[in-house]
């Protein structure tokens, strides 16, 4: 069993954390099935957040009695100490529980900073001092900001995307937590579905100590797969080093991570799918993309509007009018008949 601690929190467990974002997407029975399963076999880390819809209500129906066993980190995206208090109050009355394991800023475009004018970081401490969280995060997906995070000394986990598709500028931020003694807790570990061979993705993560991966789990296949590693964790053989390096070759350079933040479209796409539906094609059967759903969906990139505001709210800096293009273009050859090279 691998074992990581989140820095100066002194939280130790298992290198699985349960991401509870796909849970909003099942029935409360079935997400409350898989978050005991989950901890039933051995998994103890589970991180939801207030904009996940009904997540944390789920995290508490499945942990009510119990909430001493397992540590839950939820998270804000409010703009002002007002709405920061509201959100707190909330996540703690559908979590059914009295305090927060580890409360994180989610995805804020700055790194909030006492005496920064919004109140937000004197907020976070006093959420502490009271007892209502234990432990001050934050997530991001904007390089600069969390390098600003990590300089700032004032987080005691940083949650940032990280898998094997990372550059030498995302391992860094591994290594900077590491030297300040800082939790990092990485999102999209299978990068948004484009990593299909779990064990390879947790082989990468578990080279690095300090580095809890957190992975989406929607359907109880999935759970099974990352419960089996618990009690045997994948190694980086050679054959895993090889679906690496193809995998990279593959996916290097500008493709959609899939994180939903230039939501919602004007125009009504899903850009998130969209956006990235290439790659889904050639990662997986396509039948299950060329569906009447599917066809509806790609349609619309027909009616984008230009407006640039995706752009403006990517966090990868990505052309995404010009990559919903591509990727339409790609669609409509493979719904066509042809093959993607």
């Amino acid at each position: 069993m691998s074992m990581v601690t989140l820095g100066s929190t002194g939280i130790c467990v298992n290198k699985n954390g349960f991401g509870a974002l796909p849970v909003q997407r099942v029935t409360k029975e079935d997400a409350v099935y898989l978050l005991r399963k989950a901890y039933d076999g051995g998994i103890r880390f589970f991180d939801t957040a207030r904009a996940y819809s009904d997540s944390e209500e789920k995290l508490g129906a499945a942990f009510e009695g119990m909430r001493e066993k397992v540590f839950i980190s939820t998270k804000t995206m409010a703009k002002d100490v007002e709405g920061f208090w509201k959100d707190l109050e909330t996540s703690l009355s559908l979590l059914k529980t009295d305090y927060i394991d580890i409360y994180q800023f989610h995805n804020p475009s700055f790194c909030p900073k006492p005496g920064d004018g919004t109140g937000l970081y004197e907020a976070m401490l006093e959420a502490k001092a009271q007892g209502k969280i234990r432990h001050i995060g934050i997530t991001n997906h904007r390089m600069s900001v969390a390098e600003e995070i990590i300089e700032s000394g004032l987080y005691e986990t940083l949650q940032f995307p990280f898998c094997y598709l990372a550059t030498d500028r995302e391992k860094a931020l591994v290594q900077g937590c590491k030297e300040k003694n800082i939790g990092f807790i990485a999102m999209k570990a299978l990068s948004g579905g484009l990593i299909t061979n779990s064990a390879a993705a947790y082989a990468f993560e578990d080279q690095y100590d300090n580095v809890l991966p957190i992975w989406g789990v929607q359907r109880e296949k999935e759970l099974d797969e990352f419960l089996s590693y618990i009690a045997c964790p994948p190694a980086m053989t050679d054959e895993i080093k090889t679906i690496i390096e193809k995998d990279q070759k593959e996916l290097s350079g500008n493709f959609c991570r899939g994180c939903g933040y230039c939501m919602p479209c004007p125009a009504g796409i899903e850009i998130n799918t969209c956006a990235r539906m290439s790659l889904l094609l050639r990662r997986s059967p396509s039948a299950n993309q060329l569906t009447e759903r599917g066809q509806a969906m790609m349609k619309k990139i027909e009616g984008c509007l230009h407006c640039g505001a995706c752009m403006k709210k990517c966090p990868y800096g990505l052309n995404t009018p010009k990559l919903l293009e591509e990727n339409y273009e790609d669609y409509k050859n493979v719904l066509a008949g042809k093959t993607l090279v």
